[in-house]
């Protein structure tokens, strides 16, 4: 009987399982860089807005503090967004003819809010309450990074679960106390571990239930 396979084609199968199994491992690279990358997590993209708002200028030049703006982010799910009747307190006497600010001008005029982009976005499958992170010693800038650095607002986390569940395992890693939670320059502390099992207790902190499913997904 003739042989059916020539001298070669141990070669062959060789050759064939390496580029099979080259080809599979650079997929799952390509697949795992591009899920990890902005295109997928949103990370460092300034959206487009109505107006360039510059929470760097605001915040940071100003000095305005975040809850002049976003009132309800001490007691409500939502950290509520501006009406135009804040933003015109200050700009019916100052800037009150730039062009940059024609879209707020109008929305006076007319009572159409502006629609902002909403860049830090969580999917509706998801439960956040900004009330509570704060209530529970979470600083802004723990979530937002250093928005008073930043003349575009941008996300700076992935926002995504695995996140999200490393700083519930270890709450006691980011809380800080209350009265540093609008402090956008604040720095953890060389004993931030002993402080923050101090304020995981006192601030009542249920870490048990922390990463339960049920938590964030109701």
């Amino acid at each position: 009987m003739p042989q059916i396979f020539g001298r070669h084609a141990n070669r062959l199968a060789r050759a064939s399982i390496g580029i099979a199994v080259s080809t599979v491992a650079l997929t799952g690279a390509g697949v795992w860089k591009v899920w990890w990358s902005p295109y997928m997590t949103r990370q460092d993209v300034a959206l487009d807005q109505p107006v360039p708002f510059s929470h760097e200028h605001h915040s940071a030049g100003l000095g305005i503090d975040c809850r002049y703006c976003h009132v309800t982010v001490e007691s409500s799910a939502m950290a509520g967004m501006p009406p135009t009747e804040t933003c015109m307190t200050c700009h019916s006497q100052v800037w009150t003819e730039a062009p940059v600010l024609a879209p707020v001008r109008e929305s006076w005029v007319t009572g159409q809010p502006l629609r902002w982009n909403r860049v830090h976005d969580v999917p509706d499958f998801v439960f956040f309450n900004h009330g509570i992170h704060v209530q529970k010693g979470i600083g802004c800038s723990t979530c937002h990074g250093r928005v008073d650095q930043m003349p575009l607002v941008r996300q700076e986390h992935t926002l995504w679960m695995k996140w999200c569940i490393e700083c519930h395992r270890h709450p006691e890693e980011q809380i800080r106390p209350k009265d540093k939670i609008f402090d956008m320059a604040y720095q953890a502390p060389v004993n931030q571990r002993e402080l923050g099992k101090k304020l995981v207790a006192e601030y009542h902190v249920q870490t048990a239930q922390l990463t339960d499913c049920s938590m964030c997904h109701r």
